[in-house]
Protein backbone atom coordinates (compact mmCIF):
# COMPACT_ATOMS: atom_id res chain seq x y z
CA UNK A 1 0.00 0.00 0.00
CA UNK A 2 3.04 2.58 0.86
CA UNK A 3 4.74 1.97 -2.61
CA UNK A 4 1.40 2.93 -4.23
CA UNK A 5 0.84 6.04 -2.71
CA UNK A 6 4.24 7.45 -3.69
CA UNK A 7 3.21 6.89 -7.27
CA UNK A 8 0.32 9.21 -7.76
CA UNK A 9 1.88 11.74 -5.88
CA UNK A 10 4.90 11.45 -8.38
CA UNK A 11 2.01 11.20 -11.05
CA UNK A 12 0.09 14.83 -10.02
CA UNK A 13 3.76 16.77 -9.68
CA UNK A 14 4.63 15.21 -13.39
CA UNK A 15 1.21 16.63 -14.73
CA UNK A 16 1.38 20.01 -12.96
CA UNK A 17 5.16 20.50 -14.13
CA UNK A 18 3.31 20.04 -17.28
CA UNK A 19 0.61 22.21 -17.49
CA UNK A 20 2.48 25.54 -16.00
CA UNK A 21 4.17 28.33 -17.82
CA UNK A 22 4.46 31.14 -14.99
CA UNK A 23 7.99 31.68 -13.90
CA UNK A 24 7.23 32.33 -9.95
CA UNK A 25 4.58 29.77 -10.08
CA UNK A 26 7.58 27.55 -11.65
CA UNK A 27 9.91 28.60 -8.52
CA UNK A 28 7.13 27.37 -6.66
CA UNK A 29 6.33 24.65 -8.24
CA UNK A 30 10.12 23.90 -8.55
CA UNK A 31 10.23 24.29 -4.36
CA UNK A 32 7.16 21.29 -4.58
CA UNK A 33 9.29 19.69 -6.91
CA UNK A 34 12.37 19.71 -4.85
CA UNK A 35 10.56 18.54 -1.62
CA UNK A 36 9.04 15.79 -3.50
CA UNK A 37 12.35 14.17 -4.93
CA UNK A 38 13.66 14.66 -1.50
CA UNK A 39 10.52 12.20 -0.19
CA UNK A 40 11.21 10.40 -2.84
CA UNK A 41 15.10 9.80 -2.47
CA UNK A 42 14.27 8.79 1.46
CA UNK A 43 11.34 6.29 0.50
CA UNK A 44 13.53 4.47 -2.25
CA UNK A 45 16.09 4.58 0.76
CA UNK A 46 14.19 3.22 2.94
CA UNK A 47 12.97 0.21 0.26
CA UNK A 48 16.22 -0.44 0.14
CA UNK A 49 16.93 -0.84 4.00
CA UNK A 50 13.31 -3.13 3.86
CA UNK A 51 14.28 -5.10 1.11
CA UNK A 52 18.02 -6.12 2.61
CA UNK A 53 16.51 -6.46 6.00
CA UNK A 54 14.16 -9.36 4.42
CA UNK A 55 17.00 -11.08 2.59
CA UNK A 56 19.18 -11.70 6.00
CA UNK A 57 16.13 -12.35 7.44
CA UNK A 58 15.77 -15.24 4.77
CA UNK A 59 19.38 -16.02 4.32
CA UNK A 60 19.15 -16.80 8.06
CA UNK A 61 15.82 -18.89 8.13
CA UNK A 62 17.35 -20.97 5.13
CA UNK A 63 20.91 -21.67 7.08
CA UNK A 64 18.96 -22.50 9.94
CA UNK A 65 16.81 -25.32 8.13
CA UNK A 66 20.08 -26.59 6.51
CA UNK A 67 21.59 -26.85 10.04
CA UNK A 68 18.35 -28.73 11.20
CA UNK A 69 18.40 -30.89 8.36
CA UNK A 70 22.32 -32.04 8.83
CA UNK A 71 21.85 -32.48 12.07
CA UNK A 72 19.09 -35.47 11.62
CA UNK A 73 21.14 -36.87 8.71
CA UNK A 74 23.96 -37.04 11.01
CA UNK A 75 22.15 -38.67 14.12
CA UNK A 76 20.08 -41.52 12.07
CA UNK A 77 23.78 -42.04 10.56
CA UNK A 78 22.55 -41.50 6.87
CA UNK A 79 25.79 -39.83 7.08
CA UNK A 80 28.38 -41.53 8.71
CA UNK A 81 30.45 -39.87 11.18
CA UNK A 82 34.15 -39.60 10.04
CA UNK A 83 36.16 -40.56 13.58
CA UNK A 84 39.59 -40.91 12.33
CA UNK A 85 40.73 -37.76 12.46
CA UNK A 86 42.40 -38.26 8.69
CA UNK A 87 40.56 -35.05 7.92
CA UNK A 88 41.06 -35.58 3.98
CA UNK A 89 37.06 -36.72 3.80
CA UNK A 90 37.22 -40.07 3.64
CA UNK A 91 34.92 -42.43 5.75
CA UNK A 92 36.90 -44.62 8.09
CA UNK A 93 36.72 -48.51 7.96
CA UNK A 94 36.58 -48.71 11.96
CA UNK A 95 33.33 -47.36 12.07
CA UNK A 96 31.11 -50.58 11.59
CA UNK A 97 27.67 -50.09 10.39
CA UNK A 98 24.73 -50.49 12.95
CA UNK A 99 22.51 -52.52 11.63
CA UNK A 100 20.65 -53.57 14.71
CA UNK A 101 19.23 -49.94 15.51
CA UNK A 102 21.96 -49.62 18.43
CA UNK A 103 24.06 -46.32 18.17
CA UNK A 104 27.01 -48.38 20.12
CA UNK A 105 29.78 -49.60 18.67
CA UNK A 106 30.66 -53.54 18.28
CA UNK A 107 33.52 -54.75 20.21
CA UNK A 108 36.46 -55.59 18.17
CA UNK A 109 38.65 -59.20 19.10
CA UNK A 110 41.87 -59.52 17.65
CA UNK A 111 42.43 -62.65 15.54
CA UNK A 112 46.18 -63.24 16.45
CA UNK A 113 46.46 -67.63 16.54
CA UNK A 114 46.90 -68.69 19.93
CA UNK A 115 49.93 -70.72 21.17
CA UNK A 116 47.86 -73.54 21.45
CA UNK A 117 47.24 -73.39 17.55
CA UNK A 118 50.85 -72.89 16.70
CA UNK A 119 51.91 -75.72 19.04
CA UNK A 120 49.08 -78.03 17.35
CA UNK A 121 50.71 -77.36 13.88
CA UNK A 122 53.60 -78.51 15.30
CA UNK A 123 52.84 -81.41 16.80
CA UNK A 124 50.68 -82.48 12.97
CA UNK A 125 54.10 -82.16 11.66
CA UNK A 126 56.35 -83.79 13.74
CA UNK A 127 53.48 -86.96 13.73
CA UNK A 128 53.37 -86.81 10.09
CA UNK A 129 56.97 -87.76 9.68
CA UNK A 130 55.95 -90.86 11.87
CA UNK A 131 53.54 -91.98 9.51
CA UNK A 132 54.38 -93.62 6.35
CA UNK A 133 53.15 -95.75 3.14
CA UNK A 134 52.78 -99.09 2.65
CA UNK A 135 52.98 -100.65 -0.48
CA UNK A 136 51.83 -104.16 -0.99
CA UNK A 137 53.82 -106.13 -4.06
CA UNK A 138 51.94 -109.55 -5.74
CA UNK A 139 53.62 -111.25 -8.11
CA UNK A 140 51.02 -112.55 -10.19
CA UNK A 141 53.39 -115.66 -11.91
CA UNK A 142 56.59 -116.86 -11.02
CA UNK A 143 57.96 -115.37 -14.68
CA UNK A 144 57.02 -111.90 -13.69
CA UNK A 145 58.34 -109.29 -10.90
CA UNK A 146 55.59 -108.51 -8.64
CA UNK A 147 53.68 -105.39 -8.93
CA UNK A 148 51.87 -102.70 -6.85
CA UNK A 149 48.91 -104.62 -5.78
CA UNK A 150 47.70 -101.98 -2.83
CA UNK A 151 48.53 -99.54 -0.41
CA UNK A 152 48.30 -98.05 2.65
CA UNK A 153 49.57 -96.20 5.84
CA UNK A 154 51.94 -97.31 8.80
CA UNK A 155 53.64 -96.26 11.65
CA UNK A 156 56.89 -95.73 13.17
CA UNK A 157 56.27 -97.05 16.73
CA UNK A 158 60.20 -98.20 18.14
CA UNK A 159 63.88 -97.91 16.63
CA UNK A 160 66.10 -99.96 18.36
CA UNK A 161 69.20 -101.74 17.65
CA UNK A 162 69.49 -100.06 13.89
CA UNK A 163 66.07 -101.36 12.90
CA UNK A 164 62.78 -99.35 13.09
CA UNK A 165 59.43 -101.14 13.31
CA UNK A 166 56.38 -100.18 11.39
CA UNK A 167 52.72 -101.06 12.56
CA UNK A 168 50.06 -101.44 9.90
CA UNK A 169 46.92 -103.07 9.29
CA UNK A 170 46.42 -107.18 8.94
CA UNK A 171 44.25 -106.16 5.38
CA UNK A 172 47.46 -103.74 4.01
CA UNK A 173 50.28 -106.57 4.02
CA UNK A 174 47.74 -109.53 3.02
CA UNK A 175 48.72 -111.54 0.43
CA UNK A 176 52.02 -109.88 -0.06
CA UNK A 177 55.07 -111.56 -1.81
CA UNK A 178 57.10 -108.05 -0.85
CA UNK A 179 56.31 -104.77 0.70
CA UNK A 180 57.44 -101.42 1.14
CA UNK A 181 57.24 -98.71 2.91
CA UNK A 182 57.55 -95.14 1.53
CA UNK A 183 59.00 -92.33 4.01
CA UNK A 184 58.23 -88.80 4.47
CA UNK A 185 60.56 -87.83 1.98
CA UNK A 186 59.39 -89.90 -0.64
CA UNK A 187 62.56 -92.50 0.23
CA UNK A 188 61.45 -96.27 -0.54
CA UNK A 189 62.59 -99.00 1.30
CA UNK A 190 62.20 -102.67 1.89
CA UNK A 191 60.32 -104.12 4.67
CA UNK A 192 59.67 -107.66 6.40
CA UNK A 193 56.48 -108.64 7.92
CA UNK A 194 57.60 -110.05 11.07
CA UNK A 195 54.11 -110.74 11.82
CA UNK A 196 49.97 -110.38 11.16
CA UNK A 197 46.98 -111.27 13.10
CA UNK A 198 43.71 -111.28 11.16
CA UNK A 199 41.45 -111.13 14.07
CA UNK A 200 42.41 -107.78 15.49
CA UNK A 201 43.98 -106.38 11.85
CA UNK A 202 47.22 -105.67 12.63
CA UNK A 203 50.78 -106.37 11.74
CA UNK A 204 54.31 -105.49 12.25
CA UNK A 205 57.11 -105.04 9.48
CA UNK A 206 60.82 -104.32 10.21
CA UNK A 207 62.92 -101.82 8.28
CA UNK A 208 66.16 -100.73 7.99
CA UNK A 209 66.81 -97.61 10.60
CA UNK A 210 69.56 -95.78 9.06
CA UNK A 211 67.36 -93.54 7.10
CA UNK A 212 64.37 -92.68 9.79
CA UNK A 213 64.70 -90.17 12.23
CA UNK A 214 61.50 -89.98 13.91
CA UNK A 215 59.41 -91.95 15.96
CA UNK A 216 55.96 -92.00 16.74
CA UNK A 217 54.64 -90.84 20.15
CA UNK A 218 52.46 -93.31 21.88
CA UNK A 219 50.15 -92.08 23.99
CA UNK A 220 46.67 -93.74 25.70
CA UNK A 221 43.04 -94.61 24.78
CA UNK A 222 42.06 -95.16 28.53
CA UNK A 223 41.23 -91.55 29.09
CA UNK A 224 40.00 -90.53 25.63
CA UNK A 225 36.59 -89.14 26.31
CA UNK A 226 34.09 -88.17 23.61
CA UNK A 227 34.25 -84.79 21.85
CA UNK A 228 38.09 -84.47 22.14
CA UNK A 229 39.76 -83.75 19.23
CA UNK A 230 41.25 -86.62 16.61
CA UNK A 231 43.55 -86.17 13.80
CA UNK A 232 43.74 -88.97 11.11
CA UNK A 233 47.21 -88.70 9.42
CA UNK A 234 47.86 -91.23 6.40
CA UNK A 235 47.63 -91.85 2.47
CA UNK A 236 44.56 -91.72 0.69
CA UNK A 237 44.18 -92.83 -1.97
CA UNK A 238 47.82 -94.03 -2.21
CA UNK A 239 50.97 -92.30 -2.09
CA UNK A 240 49.38 -89.41 -4.43
CA UNK A 241 47.92 -87.29 -1.04
CA UNK A 242 50.86 -89.03 1.21
CA UNK A 243 50.59 -87.74 4.68
CA UNK A 244 47.44 -86.24 4.16
CA UNK A 245 45.56 -84.50 7.75
CA UNK A 246 42.25 -84.84 8.48
CA UNK A 247 40.82 -83.44 11.74
CA UNK A 248 37.55 -84.25 14.13
CA UNK A 249 36.71 -85.50 17.15
CA UNK A 250 35.78 -88.85 19.06
CA UNK A 251 32.60 -89.64 18.23
CA UNK A 252 32.34 -92.64 19.84
CA UNK A 253 34.09 -95.18 22.74
CA UNK A 254 33.83 -98.75 23.15
CA UNK A 255 32.31 -99.31 19.91
CA UNK A 256 32.38 -102.92 18.77
CA UNK A 257 32.23 -103.78 14.94
CA UNK A 258 31.22 -107.30 14.10
CA UNK A 259 33.65 -108.29 11.25
CA UNK A 260 34.43 -111.37 8.42
CA UNK A 261 37.84 -112.91 9.04
CA UNK A 262 37.68 -115.69 6.59
CA UNK A 263 35.55 -114.23 4.07
CA UNK A 264 32.36 -116.10 4.08
CA UNK A 265 30.31 -113.21 4.60
CA UNK A 266 29.48 -114.10 7.53
CA UNK A 267 30.81 -111.86 10.91
CA UNK A 268 33.29 -114.33 13.03
CA UNK A 269 35.05 -111.82 15.33
CA UNK A 270 33.83 -108.52 17.44
CA UNK A 271 36.33 -105.61 17.50
CA UNK A 272 36.33 -102.91 19.70
CA UNK A 273 37.06 -99.98 18.09
CA UNK A 274 36.81 -95.69 18.36
CA UNK A 275 34.54 -94.14 16.06
CA UNK A 276 35.48 -90.76 14.80
CA UNK A 277 34.08 -88.02 12.35
CA UNK A 278 37.68 -87.61 10.70
CA UNK A 279 37.98 -88.53 7.25
CA UNK A 280 39.34 -92.04 6.74
CA UNK A 281 39.28 -93.03 3.06
CA UNK A 282 41.26 -96.12 1.30
CA UNK A 283 44.45 -95.90 2.00
CA UNK A 284 44.22 -94.42 5.24
CA UNK A 285 44.47 -97.94 6.58
CA UNK A 286 47.64 -98.62 9.33
CA UNK A 287 47.50 -94.42 9.71
CA UNK A 288 47.39 -92.84 13.15
CA UNK A 289 44.84 -91.34 14.89
CA UNK A 290 46.39 -88.94 17.37
CA UNK A 291 45.40 -86.48 19.95
CA UNK A 292 45.87 -82.65 19.94
CA UNK A 293 49.20 -83.37 21.89
CA UNK A 294 50.32 -85.27 18.72
CA UNK A 295 50.42 -88.46 20.66
CA UNK A 296 48.78 -91.94 18.81
CA UNK A 297 45.68 -92.88 20.55
CA UNK A 298 44.54 -95.15 17.81
CA UNK A 299 45.76 -97.24 14.60
CA UNK A 300 42.93 -96.28 11.63
CA UNK A 301 41.28 -99.54 10.21
CA UNK A 302 37.93 -99.13 8.61
CA UNK A 303 34.70 -97.07 7.80
CA UNK A 304 31.67 -97.64 6.86
CA UNK A 305 31.09 -97.26 3.09
CA UNK A 306 27.79 -96.40 2.28
CA UNK A 307 26.16 -93.80 -0.07
CA UNK A 308 24.03 -92.49 2.71
CA UNK A 309 26.62 -92.23 5.30
CA UNK A 310 29.25 -89.87 6.20
CA UNK A 311 32.10 -89.24 8.59
CA UNK A 312 31.84 -92.58 10.22
CA UNK A 313 35.56 -94.28 10.57
CA UNK A 314 37.00 -96.42 13.36
CA UNK A 315 40.55 -97.13 14.47
CA UNK A 316 41.72 -99.64 16.63
CA UNK A 317 42.40 -98.70 20.35
CA UNK A 318 46.06 -97.67 20.80
CA UNK A 319 46.08 -99.52 24.56
CA UNK A 320 44.10 -102.83 22.70
CA UNK A 321 46.77 -102.82 20.27
CA UNK A 322 50.13 -102.80 22.22
CA UNK A 323 50.27 -106.56 23.83
CA UNK A 324 49.73 -107.90 19.96
CA UNK A 325 52.20 -105.78 18.67
CA UNK A 326 54.92 -107.23 21.24
CA UNK A 327 53.52 -110.56 20.51
CA UNK A 328 53.67 -110.16 16.42
CA UNK A 329 56.93 -108.12 17.13
CA UNK A 330 58.96 -111.32 19.52
CA UNK A 331 56.80 -114.41 18.49
CA UNK A 332 55.39 -113.49 14.58
CA UNK A 333 51.98 -114.57 15.86
CA UNK A 334 49.54 -114.84 18.45
CA UNK A 335 48.87 -117.42 20.61
CA UNK A 336 45.03 -118.54 21.12
CA UNK A 337 43.25 -120.99 23.16
CA UNK A 338 42.40 -123.88 20.53
CA UNK A 339 39.35 -126.50 20.06
CA UNK A 340 40.22 -128.16 17.00
CA UNK A 341 36.57 -127.87 15.20
CA UNK A 342 35.33 -126.42 12.09
CA UNK A 343 31.69 -124.90 12.78
CA UNK A 344 28.61 -123.46 11.07
CA UNK A 345 25.51 -121.93 12.14
CA UNK A 346 22.13 -124.40 12.05
CA UNK A 347 20.92 -122.15 8.97
CA UNK A 348 24.65 -122.50 7.07
CA UNK A 349 24.49 -126.44 7.08
CA UNK A 350 23.29 -127.76 3.37
CA UNK A 351 19.83 -129.07 2.85
CA UNK A 352 21.18 -132.84 2.03
CA UNK A 353 22.92 -132.81 5.71
CA UNK A 354 19.87 -130.71 7.81
CA UNK A 355 18.34 -134.34 9.00
CA UNK A 356 21.25 -135.16 10.52
CA UNK A 357 20.80 -132.19 12.70
CA UNK A 358 18.36 -133.08 15.78
CA UNK A 359 17.57 -129.97 18.57
CA UNK A 360 14.49 -129.29 20.48
CA UNK A 361 12.25 -126.70 19.10
CA UNK A 362 13.24 -124.38 22.09
CA UNK A 363 16.75 -124.26 21.59
CA UNK A 364 17.67 -121.08 19.66
CA UNK A 365 20.71 -121.11 17.75
CA UNK A 366 23.43 -122.99 18.61
CA UNK A 367 26.86 -124.13 16.39
CA UNK A 368 27.00 -127.34 13.95
CA UNK A 369 30.42 -129.27 14.33
CA UNK A 370 31.44 -129.48 10.31
CA UNK A 371 35.08 -130.94 11.07
CA UNK A 372 36.80 -132.51 14.31
CA UNK A 373 40.81 -132.30 13.80
CA UNK A 374 42.80 -134.96 14.35
CA UNK A 375 44.63 -134.74 17.86
CA UNK A 376 43.11 -131.55 18.87
CA UNK A 377 41.39 -131.21 22.41
CA UNK A 378 37.95 -132.03 20.45
CA UNK A 379 38.99 -135.48 19.19
CA UNK A 380 39.81 -135.99 22.18
CA UNK A 381 36.91 -135.54 24.30
CA UNK A 382 34.94 -137.15 21.52
CA UNK A 383 33.12 -134.23 20.25
CA UNK A 384 31.48 -135.40 16.51
CA UNK A 385 30.29 -134.18 13.56
CA UNK A 386 26.84 -132.49 13.82
CA UNK A 387 26.59 -132.08 17.15
CA UNK A 388 25.46 -128.76 18.43
CA UNK A 389 27.09 -126.96 20.71
CA UNK A 390 24.84 -124.59 22.71
CA UNK A 391 26.55 -123.35 25.76
CA UNK A 392 30.34 -123.06 27.08
CA UNK A 393 30.85 -122.83 30.34
CA UNK A 394 27.43 -122.18 30.59
CA UNK A 395 27.46 -119.29 28.41
CA UNK A 396 24.67 -119.53 25.27
CA UNK A 397 26.34 -119.85 22.06
CA UNK A 398 24.54 -118.77 18.89
CA UNK A 399 26.98 -117.75 16.95
CA UNK A 400 30.66 -118.26 15.85
CA UNK A 401 30.92 -115.06 16.96
CA UNK A 402 29.67 -115.75 20.48
CA UNK A 403 32.60 -118.70 20.82
CA UNK A 404 35.49 -117.14 19.61
CA UNK A 405 34.61 -114.08 21.96
CA UNK A 406 34.39 -115.88 25.15
CA UNK A 407 37.20 -118.30 24.32
CA UNK A 408 39.71 -115.65 23.39
CA UNK A 409 38.13 -112.73 26.00
CA UNK A 410 37.12 -115.12 28.83
CA UNK A 411 39.73 -118.02 28.65
CA UNK A 412 43.67 -119.26 29.03
CA UNK A 413 45.35 -121.69 27.69
CA UNK A 414 45.61 -124.49 29.76
CA UNK A 415 42.38 -124.11 31.36
CA UNK A 416 39.39 -126.13 31.09
CA UNK A 417 36.09 -125.54 29.94
CA UNK A 418 32.78 -127.33 29.40
CA UNK A 419 30.66 -127.49 26.46
CA UNK A 420 26.97 -128.18 26.28
CA UNK A 421 25.87 -130.20 23.18
CA UNK A 422 23.03 -131.76 21.49
CA UNK A 423 23.61 -135.10 19.98
CA UNK A 424 20.97 -136.83 18.17
CA UNK A 425 18.44 -134.38 19.90
CA UNK A 426 19.88 -135.59 23.56
CA UNK A 427 21.70 -132.88 25.58
CA UNK A 428 25.42 -133.96 26.78
CA UNK A 429 28.26 -132.30 28.38
CA UNK A 430 31.86 -132.51 27.20
CA UNK A 431 35.20 -131.37 29.19
CA UNK A 432 38.29 -130.48 27.09
CA UNK A 433 41.55 -128.73 27.89
CA UNK A 434 42.52 -125.97 25.86
CA UNK A 435 45.70 -125.58 24.06
CA UNK A 436 47.89 -123.23 22.34
CA UNK A 437 46.72 -122.56 18.74
CA UNK A 438 49.36 -119.82 16.67
CA UNK A 439 47.20 -118.26 14.44
CA UNK A 440 48.36 -116.23 11.73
Amino acid sequence: MERNNNSDEFNEHNQSEGQSSDPHEQQTENGITQSAKQRASQQTNNKRKNAGAGKFISALFGGLVSAVIVALLFSTNIIPANNDGNGDGSSSTSSAAVTDGESKAPEVKKTIASNNEGNLAENMQEATKAVVGVVRKQQQSIWAQSKKSGAGSGIIYKKEGGDAYVVTNHHVVDGANDVEIVLNDDERMQAEVLGADRLTDLAVLRVDGSKIDTVANLGSSSDLQVGDMAIAIGNPLGMNFANSVTKGIVSGLERTISVDTNGDRQPDWMTEVIQTDAAINPGNSGGALINKDGKVIGINSMKIARREVEGIGFAIPIDSALPVIKELENKGQVARPYIGISTASVDQVPPQYRDQIQIPDDVEGGMVIAKVESGSPAAKANLQQFDVITKINGNKVTSLLDLRKFMYSETKIGEKVELEIYRDGEPQTKSLKLVKREES
